[in-house]
């Protein structure tokens, strides 16, 4: 018996060294395997996008772009996800965003990168899912915002030169891009991250004021470790300008014709042709119609784009809304701002919705997935309607006046940018004050120098307004000194255009009384952020009352007895101003339209009462509607 165990205690050890020797060598084998996969990843991941042939190539295998813009601070972060699970199912494979500098640095010394600006979890996100990223990160990205996404304190250099290698200007870009850069040069392709290419500002041809500029940004870009395709993208009337050495051209466009391959030929022969904007839709401004294409024109455009061998980016894929003060304006002709929605007609509604543009854009798609089917399309969130708030209470403005920062005195009228306000930065958004005194009635005349609108007072009575096509006004006769007062908007500052030096918001210069330039003013910002309107809670509010006083603040509540959905605030009635929900600022509404709904995110309501403030100038019925549906008003088709 112990010869037995001996012998079995033997084979034991000889069947566990064999094992032991078995296992080294699958060890070593799986080992060498792994590190060649990863050597061969790697020498792929360094083939990114290759624009050196007629057709893109991604490692080393025919490419198509096929491009969505979703603008990452116009959506919800929590329906981030939701969005991008929506593109791909439409067919996208490449996600563009656009990344805006104000957004991101609302002071000289302040940068902002978290929650709802966290850049670097929205690429992440990108990448979890499958989607290619194309990076606009300016410095200018337009995307239809205030000053096309530029910091407004950049125009407190009263020399400033937007857009140019003007020294002040070259300096703030060089310390915004020493924070952003570093957080994106992780997340290129080489690097096996999801960015493919990296534009170079935006559409920089209908500008063109220095030769020397798109030069600097693209050694801006590259210095700090930018490896992946670079690009440029201008209209094909500007294609020639917009463009410097050593990036991609490419186009925006609504229609392809053929002038326009014909240009793209004579700059860049024998190049793969991207239509980095087919624009799907358009935005709406104040006082217009609901801008819409219809979704047979816009498939009969992109299948027009395909069938040539072009890749395309749709612009907007889903435009998601212009929350608080983002909004642009356009210039064109005469100055018009921006409406709060930027719906922009695009497959994917403001809300999330699908449209009949998706259905058949998805169709289309689905030809170019060589045998792939598309993923599901994700249930959509429904909305829904709560019961209308009563407006209970009511707050004058000049009684909030003390919740504002400490108002600033000088002789003459100074511009929002350089007011002292948010720690020497000026004002970059919303409404600003100004108070001087008067002794007799008179002519006011502005000299075209407010920006945008002011509502004029005296002691605190309305008495008519000043704006750009209205440049005078009477105020009426007394001996006794009085309190004149301007209100004045800025209702968004123009995002394209060759004026952009010249967006100065507020009083920008001299208001002549009876001829003679008022003096001894004291200004007030009302920029009206989350901390504004979270302070006027200890405030001394009042029981609403049957002639209450404008512009002035209104307080109610919404109930939400479950899970919050989505829903859209109408107020018929009411005339012009603000909307805050649980003190975040939705936007404005006016009722001479188009928009005449805003929408409410779910994620910006939670159970039980949730609070609304409504700023309002002139006048209101103490009603706030919340429905399951939009009214973004009358429709006209684009040209």
């Amino acid at each position: 018996m112990g010869v037995l165990r001996t012998r079995t205690k033997q084979k034991q050890i000889h069947a566990f060294i064999c094992l032991c020797i078995v296992g080294f060598i699958f060890y070593k084998y799986l080992g060498f395997f792994q590190s060649s996969s990863q050597t061969d990843l790697k020498k792929m991941r360094k083939m990114g996008l290759n624009t050196n042939l007629s057709q893109f190539t991604l490692d080393g295998k025919p490419f198509f772009i096929l491009g969505g813009s979703v603008h990452y601070f116009r959506v919800p972060r929590p329906y981030w996800r939701d969005r991008l699970l929506k593109m791909m199912a439409c067919g996208i494979n490449t996600l563009t965003t656009h990344v805006p500098w104000s957004l991101h640095q609302p002071e000289k010394g302040v940068f902002n990168f978290h929650t709802q600006l966290d850049l670097e979890a929205f690429i992440s996100l990108a990448a979890e899912l499958g989607l290619w990223v194309i990076l606009c990160p300016g410095p200018y990205i337009s995307a239809d915002m205030d000053l096309g996404g530029l910091p407004s304190w950049l125009l407190r250099d009263d020399s400033m030169r937007l857009r140019t290698t003007h020294p002040g200007f070259i300096q703030a870009v060089n310390t915004y891009f020493d924070k952003l850069i570093p957080k994106v040069v992780p997340f290129q392709f080489h690097k096996g991250g999801p960015i493919i290419a990296v534009q170079i500002e935006n559409e920089y041809g209908s500008f063109a004021k220095d030769e020397k500029y798109m030069l600097f940004i693209k050694e801006a870009l590259w210095s700090r470790g930018i490896r992946e395709v670079l690009l440029t993208s201008d209209k094909s009337n500007s294609f020639k300008l917009g463009g410097v050495v050593g990036a991609l051209r490419a186009v925006k466009l609504r229609k392809m014709n053929q002038r326009i391959i014909q240009e793209l030929n004579s700059v860049k022969p024998n190049k793969p042709f991207l239509v980095m904007e087919y624009w799907t839709g358009w935005y709406d401004t104040w006082g217009e119609l609901h801008h819409v294409l219809p979704p047979e024109d816009t498939v009969s455009t992109v299948r027009n784009i395909l069938r040539r061998g072009m890749s395309v980016n749709l612009h907007m894929f889903h435009g998601g809304s212009s929350f608080g003060f983002m909004n642009g304006a356009d210039s064109d002709l005469s100055y018009k701002a921006l409406v709060s929605s930027y719906d922009y007609d695009a497959p994917l509604s403001e809300a999330g919705g699908y449209t009949a543009k998706y259905h058949l854009l998805r169709d289309l798609f689905s030809q170019f997935r060589q045998g792939n089917s598309l993923p599901d399309m994700p249930k959509l969130r429904y909305s829904d309607s709560y019961e209308t708030a009563i407006m209970y209470q009511h707050l004058s403005l000049w009684d909030a006046l003390s919740f504002t920062e400490s108002p600033f005195t000088s002789s003459k009228p100074v511009n929002m940018e350089n007011l002292p306000a948010n720690n020497g930065n000026g004002q970059s958004y919303g409404y600003t004050l100004y108070e001087t005194t008067i002794t007799s009635g008179g002519i006011l005349q502005s000299g075209d120098n407010v920006r945008d609108c002011a509502l004029v007072y005296v002691d605190k009575k309305y008495i008519g307004l000043l704006k750009r096509k209205i440049l005078e006004l009477a105020v009426p006769d007394g001996k006794e000194e009085r309190t004149l007062s301007f209100l004045v908007e800025n209702r968004g500052r123009v995002h394209r255009g060759r004026n952009l030096d010249k967006q100065r918001k507020g009083l920008v210069g001299d208001i002549l009384f009876n001829g003679i330039p008022l003096r001894g003013f004291t200004t007030y910002s009302l920029d009206m952020k989350f901390d504004f309107i979270e302070s006027l809670n200890q405030a001394s509010w009042k029981n609403l009352p049957e002639t209450p006083s404008f512009p002035g603040f209104f307080m109610g509540r919404v109930f939400v007895y479950s899970y919050p959905s989505d829903t859209f605030v109408k107020l018929p009635g009411w005339g012009k101003g603000v909307v805050f929900i649980n003190s975040l600022n939705l936007g404005r509404y006016w009722s001479v339209g188009p928009q005449q709904s805003l929408y409410l995110p779910g994620p910006f309501l939670h159970s039980g009462v949730n609070q609304i403030v409504v700023f309002e100038e002139m006048e209101g019925d103490y009603y706030v509607h919340f429905e399951d549906s939009p009214d973004l008003g009358m429709e006209v088709e684009i040209d």
